[in-house]
């Protein structure tokens, strides 16, 4: 696949007449000629394909195992139920998250204890953390955002004390690295998105990583409870007797989705060189304007640039973020909010008391930022548009 040149800022004023979309993904033939054989093959839920694209996850992260899933939701509630947490425990995760993340732990009937954030990376804040545990703290779940790991090792050396699991939210962290491991490759249970925004996709799907013993126990969680998935009972040879260990959930990866996951993944790599582009040009148009502060990507880290948060400072403004959104979608410029804090959700809010204060530093940070367009479809000319839009709306409403 050709990649298109790094992008650079034009030097002509023009407005676009195409909406240019937040985040489209980016699908080749060879995926597509793949998802048509599996038709062919006669085998189109969980099989070969998924077996492989598993095998060769694993690889690519230097991971112990991995288990494809239909969702990193499924990945994460799968991961708690096989870590035995449930009633009377309590999981610590950050308010800067999609609700996935903290819905799962009330599906197991836990409690979320939510963690305000950093503000420079807006993922969880580790030294927080510590205050937050008590004797009924089981499991903590910090989630990469926007790409940037977690600072991880103060968090595994909580749970190394106290024998908690360390569940990471990977949804927006591949291909992302933490002092030089790409997250997922460590025996701790970690949940990857493969949903159509993120920086690989099967559509919809997700993937749990983690050591051998983990996730043979998970595959049965994930598929019914049962001793013997399909595969195994009626391909050849295959036994059709089977055991009903618990009461398991229908969480498992076809093979037509994984088709695509096994070119996606081929083509990672080049793909993370394409948003890197994006991000450099993103960052040099943006960085010396006073009414925009740009993403951290700490040393010590890969950022895995899913997502590129630009934030507003609002003392400098006479516009704010929502206005500015709907100021760009005028022309054609499509954006996002990454996230609405969990404690403002009327479910969240209500159930555990929450103000907007609860977590100042999430909240502060959520009424000035906005996601920009970045994915590997992006044209020199789609940047260019997004930038010129961005600092002329800017220099238009500077106070």
């Amino acid at each position: 696949m050709i990649l298109p040149a790094a992008p650079t800022v034009p030097t002509v004023s023009t407005r676009r007449t195409e909406f240019l979309p937040f985040s489209p993904p980016l699908i080749g033939d060879e995926e597509i000629g793949e998802v048509v054989e599996a038709l062919r093959s006669g085998w189109i839920t969980t099989g070969p394909r998924t077996k492989r694209f598993e095998a060769d996850f694993a690889h690519y992260l230097g991971a112990p195992g991995a288990l494809a899933l239909n969702s990193c939701t499924a990945a994460l509630h799968t991961a708690l139920i096989t870590l035995g947490i449930g009633p009377g425990d309590e999981v610590i995760t950050t308010p800067m998250t999609f609700a996935a993340s903290v819905n799962v732990i009330e599906h197991v009937g836990a409690r979320p204890v939510l963690v305000d954030v950093e503000p420079d990376t807006l993922n969880i804040d580790p030294a927080r953390v510590e205050r937050q545990l008590t004797p009924h703290t089981r499991a903590i779940i910090p989630v990469h955002f926007a790409g940037h790991p977690v600072d991880l090792e103060p968090l595994l050396e909580l749970a190394r004390g106290r024998d908690l699991a360390v569940l990471e939210d990977a949804a927006h962290a591949l291909p992302a690295r933490y002092r030089g491991r790409l997250i997922g490759s460590g025996s701790n249970p970690v949940a990857f998105s493969f949903y159509a925004t993120k920086n690989l996709t099967t559509g919809e799907g997700g993937m749990l990583t983690g050591d051998a013993e983990f996730l043979d126990r998970a595959r049965i969680v994930s598929l019914h409870g049962m001793s013997r998935d399909a595969w195994k009972r009626y391909d050849k040879g295959g036994k059709w007797q089977y055991e009903v260990l618990l009461p398991g959930f229908k969480y498992n990866m076809p093979d037509i989705q994984a088709a695509m996951g096994l070119w996606q993944l081929r083509k990672l790599d080049g793909f993370e060189v394409r948003r890197r582009e994006v991000v450099a040009a993103y960052t040099r148009a943006f960085r010396d304007e006073p009414a925009l502060e740009t993403p951290t990507a700490r040393p010590d880290v890969e950022h895995a640039w899913h997502l590129y948060v630009l934030r507003l400072r609002p003392e400098l403004l006479r516009i704010g973020r929502d206005q500015l959104i709907e100021e760009l979608a005028l022309r054609n410029i499509g954006t996002s909010v990454h996230f609405i804090p969990i404690h403002l959700h009327p479910y969240y809010r209500d159930k555990y008391d929450y103000r907007p204060d609860s977590f100042p530093v999430a909240y502060s940070n959520y009424l000035r930022m906005l996601s920009l367009p970045l994915n590997v479809r992006l044209s020199d000319a789609d940047v260019g548009d997004v930038i010129e839009a961005v600092l002329d709306l800017v220099r238009t409403y500077r106070r």
